[in-house]
This record gives C-alpha cells, structure tokens and sequence, in this order.
C-alpha cells in the first residue's frame, strides 16, 4: 500500500478535552498511520459533545480535506458517548461494513466488543471511520481496517479502474 493518504485524527473525551486525561490512543495512532498509510494532517481533542464533534468532522472533511478521519472514543452506551449520533449527522453515505467488520473481528477478543455503536461513513471526498477509544482496542481496529484503506479512498476518489483486482494483505 503506498503511503500517500492524508488522515485526520479526532480523539472524543471530554477528560482529555479539559487537560485532566492523557489521550494516548490518538498519538499511538497517529504513529501507525506514519509508519504504513501516509501523514497526519490533523490531530485534536473534542469533548463528548454531538455539536462538537459534528463540527469538527466537517472542518476536517471540508476545509481540510483530508482522505480519513479516525475518530476514537464515544462509540459506547455511556449518556455523554454521542460519536456514532454525530457522524451519522454529518455522513452522505454510509459504510456499514467497516463498523460491522471491526465489531466482528474485535468479538473474538472480547466479548465487550458487542457494546460497541461505532458507525463509518463518507463525507465528500473523506471516509470517516468510529473506533472505540482505549489504545490497545484502537491498534487492533486500525489493524483490521487497513487492508481496505486504500481501495477506499481510490473508490471514494473515482480512481478504481478494476475493482475485481486481489486485495493485498499485509
């Protein structure tokens, strides 16, 4: 896979927000995005908030422009977890395959793994993908997605000429 994708991180928690939780979910992922599929272009911390967060994935997807948008945390059934409600609100298309391959191949983890809400979607030219927030469940999901990253953002870009090709496994 070349590495040539621009990415977006958005880390969701109101603790991390406030300068009162280390987010080390979003630097550990920004660091795998480096080393396999491309650059960072931007990274930030939102609180659990659907305003929020809405308005954030549209900076990211309309102003910055960026081929992927990982957001982590907010994908459970706590009050304040709103991730799912706040990318539905802002996607043209969903990609229910993304989610439902993550929480399926996660099962096999833990069976916790269920709770997960976590929705994918793509605004404009941008796949939006919801992981869950702790940093052993986002290096699992980042690698159960990016055998597809790529073919997704040459679909979303119009630039498949054979979509029937073997996808390479790393």
């Amino acid at each position: 896979m070349e590495k040539g994708m621009n990415t977006a991180v958005i880390t969701v928690s109101t603790r991390s927000a406030a300068g009162e939780r280390e987010d080390t979910s979003g630097p550990a992922l920004c660091t795998l995005i480096e080393e396999t599929i491309g650059r960072v272009v931007h990274y930030a911390v939102v609180s659990d908030d659907q305003s929020a967060i809405s308005s954030e994935l549209i900076r990211v997807c309309d102003e910055i422009c960026a081929d992927i948008v990982f957001t982590l945390g907010g994908t459970g059934l706590a009050p304040s977890d709103v991730t799912p409600e706040s990318t539905e609100s802002v996607i043209e298309k969903a990609v229910p395959g993304i989610s439902e391959t993550i929480r399926a191949r996660s099962l096999e983890k833990t069976s916790r793994a269920m709770l997960s809400r976590g929705i994918a979607g793509v605004r404009r030219n941008t796949l939006i993908i919801n992981m869950p927030g702790s940093e052993k469940a986002v290096r699992e999901s980042f690698e159960i997605v990016l055998p597809v990253l790529g073919h997704a953002v040459e679909l979303i870009h119009g630039s498949v000429k054979d979509c029937g090709r073997p996808i390479e496994e790393d």
